[in-house]
């Protein structure tokens, strides 16, 4: 039998002689099992470890570096402190309750604790916590069972380690992940549209909204472009990801989808483009993105989706539609030929576009998070932004929310009375001919006579209808047809035809009987352009600014 478990059945008396009897044998005959002779240096014996039981519990926390208290009683009164406990907030008077002697524990707020454990005999742990020398204390308060037989109370053992270095590390670290997640939000915000751009038909507003502190900034991001005659493009996209680099990569994104909206692509050609700018940017980088056009002749939301989540339409009776089909993979991906569909906008109703962090929560499957948008908007009335607050406010999206948030709310209003007669159309069918230009004119004038427009604008219009007319039947083809439109700002005239050649404006020479078409009305409009339309042909169009 092992000597130590052995003796440590005996008295202490014989328990010592034991000890003293074993030292004397030889290290040779020493039983299996007992390990080498404990020799120092030289064959010097070393001195032996004393017992557990020849130390008092006094002698034993008197040792630890660790400050410990023990307090009796439901008024906790000091029994024992330890030397490292003197040193660091000085000697406490035995006998004294600690609430008045140990004011230590107060600033601890420890004395709440301590009642509970004597009530309830568990141990209980709070960590880094700082008292008033400035240290940081990790403390654990466990019970102290009562003896009855000797009149004593129960009580509490207090144990606190010091933990300040790691609390100092700690608090470095929080402050340097607050100055890089203040970076990002920097950064993301800096790359988002500072002031929306307002479209003649549609209010629009937008809210981003950045995770908790505990989460770090994504790349959320939404833009608002208007394509001329009209015409508007909506964006929502989320780079998957968190910090700056995120951030950095969705600004990319961002000013590459503005550049290919003046193309004034179809959406889905605008998303194929931007799939293979993603995987350029960088390969292990993934981001969805929404692109949606919306043209007021028509009233439809002509849209492509590169794997993010359905826009949501609510029409004038408060009916919600998902725009669901077509969705594709997310962008960076590569080999996926994107498509465009559409979804009804008439008057009076609201689109909404959003990034998942909406909508997903970690408990829910994210169709249910949809679904609970879907039944929050279909109540929402008001201007966008008070859509935009009462979505945010329905689907719980708080100051510490996980994830990062953006939504952009787009209404066609309806309107009625005299915000009505600010918005009018007109349109002629032109067959070609010699007679094409002549009775285009002559429609133009009466037109804009007829909407009250200064003589001066009425010329200008007139004129660039007419070539804009000239350069369809020069070179276009058959059907052809002449739009006027007039919003509260503007005056657009837009020619269609046939051929998908989109004309360019050139320098004409002296000597040249054609080719001053385009620069002509590039001269006098404020602005033009044009774009291939969806039957194979194009369309030519030019804006006047109305006075104010």
């Amino acid at each position: 039998m092992n000597f130590t478990r052995w003796s440590a059945r005996l008295p202490g008396t014989q328990r010592r002689a034991a000890r003293e009897d074993h030292s004397s044998v030889p290290a040779a005959r020493a039983e299996p099992g007992a390990g080498p002779p404990q020799d120092g240096p030289g064959g010097i014996p070393l001195p032996s470890a004393p017992d557990l039981e020849d130390l008092s519990a006094r002698d034993i926390l008197g040792r630890l570096p660790a400050l410990i208290a023990l307090v009796h009683g439901p008024d906790h009164r000091i029994a024992y402190v330890n030397d490292a406990y003197t040193t660091a907030f000085g000697p406490r008077p035995c006998g004294a309750p600690a609430a008045e002697a140990m004011p230590e524990l107060a600033d601890l707020s420890l004395l709440p604790l301590m009642d509970q454990v004597l009530r309830s005999g568990t141990p209980r742990t709070v960590k880094s916590r700082k008292a008033a020398d400035g240290r940081s204390y990790t403390v654990t308060c466990s019970p102290v069972r009562e003896d009855r037989e000797k009149g004593r109370d129960g009580g509490v053992l207090v144990y606190a380690a010091d933990v300040t270095d790691h609390a100092e590390a700690a608090e470095r670290l929080r402050t340097s992940e607050g100055r890089h997640r203040e970076t990002a939000v920097t950064l993301q915000r800096s790359l988002l549209p500072q002031e929306l751009e307002q479209p003649d038909d549609l209010r629009i507003a937008a809210t981003y909204q950045p995770g908790g502190t505990d989460a770090a900034v994504g790349g959320d991001w939404y833009d608002v472009i208007t394509l001329g005659a009209g015409r508007t493009a909506l964006v929502i996209g989320d780079v998957m990801g968190r910090g700056v680099r995120a951030a950095a990569v969705m600004g990319q994104l961002r000013t590459a989808v503005r550049a290919y909206a003046r193309l004034d692509l179809p959406p889905h050609e605008v998303l194929q483009l931007l799939d293979g700018l993603a995987a350029e940017i960088d390969a292990s980088q993934i981001a969805t993105c929404a692109y949606a056009v919306h043209d007021p002749n028509e009233g439809l939301l002509v849209y492509a989706s590169a794997g993010h989540l359905p826009i949501l339409v609510r029409d004038e009776e408060g009916t919600v539609h998902r725009a669901e089909d077509p969705i594709g993979p997310p962008l960076g991906t590569g080999g996926w030929i994107h498509t465009s569909g559409t979804i009804p906008l008439p008057p009076g109703s609201t689109a909404v576009l959003y990034t998942d962090g909406l909508v997903e929560r970690r408990s829910e499957d994210i169709d249910e998070g949809v679904a609970a948008l879907e039944r929050a908007l279909s109540g929402a009335k008001g201007a966008p932004q008070v859509v935009c607050d009462r979505l945010i406010r329905s689907l719980n999206v708080t100051a510490e929310h996980d994830d990062d948030v953006a939504v952009l709310v787009v209404q066609h209003p309806a309107r009625t009375g005299a915000a009505a007669e600010l918005f009018h159309n007109a349109s002629l069918d032109l067959l070609g001919g010699t007679e094409a230009a002549p009775r285009a004119r002559a429609f133009a004038t009466g037109v804009l006579t007829s909407w009250r427009f200064p003589v001066e604008l009425c010329d200008l219009g007139v004129l660039a209808a007419g070539e804009l007319v000239a350069n369809s039947l020069q070179h276009g083809t058959p059907p052809m047809r002449l739009g006027l439109r007039r919003t509260d700002r503007r005056l657009i005239i837009e020619v269609t035809d046939g051929d998908d050649h989109l004309p360019r404006r050139r320098r004409a020479e002296p000597a040249d009987e054609a080719g001053r078409g385009i620069s002509i009305v590039a001269s006098i409009a404020t602005s033009w352009g044009s774009r291939r339309t969806p039957d194979g042909g194009k369309a030519v169009w030019c804006e006047f600014a109305l006075p104010q």
